[in-house]
């Protein structure tokens, strides 16, 4: 019975390795034993961008592959220029239906990607819009990306505090 297995491979050489496997697999008669091949890759969208949206690798270095796990269908693929080996060693495990569901939903559909700048900079200014202190404008002396925090500095009474918020208490 044929069953997905991930293989990893050389990053960037995904393509190369699924032709020379499609040409290898018919040249050495085991059609019977392989189905599909697919490098994981979708439609990448960033954020608040208009930007059109960019296929791309989802997991780069790693290819599905349905087969039967016997050992001459091993050693066809782990023998193919670039192949690093199974995912699993010697003996791999097959992706459970859902696992393989999940992937090619996310090849169809468009997976939404954040942007990779940083919202905030230090020595920025920023309104506060939520918290006890809603209402004030501070400046950022501080940005946590992990936490999600800013360290804002308010004049209370005339004098600079550091005041902890999350992204999510202040606007630009």
């Amino acid at each position: 019975m044929k069953r997905w297995f991930v293989i990893q491979v050389y990053a960037g050489y995904e393509d190369v390795v699924k032709k020379d496997l499609e040409l290898r697999i018919p040249k050495e008669g085991m059609e019977n034993h392989f189905g599909e091949i697919l490098i994981p890759s979708g439609k990448l969208k960033e954020f608040f961008t208009a930007a059109e949206a960019k296929d791309q690798r989802l997991f780069p270095g790693y290819m599905l592959i349905e087969m039967d796990l016997i050992p001459e269908t091993m050693h066809l693929v782990t023998s193919s220029p670039k192949v690093v080996k199974f995912l699993g060693g010697k003996d791999p495990a097959p992706l459970t239906k859902k696992e393989i569901e999940k992937i090619i939903t996310n090849m169809k559909g468009e997976v939404v990607v954040p942007s990779s700048k940083p919202e905030f900079t230090e020595n920025a200014e920023v309104d506060i819009i939520g918290g006890p202190f809603a209402g004030f404008v501070g400046i950022i002396d501080k940005v946590d990306m992990e936490a999600e925090k800013l360290t804002v500095m308010v004049s209370i009474f005339g004098r600079l505090t550091p005041v902890e918020l999350s992204f999510d208490q202040v606007k630009k």
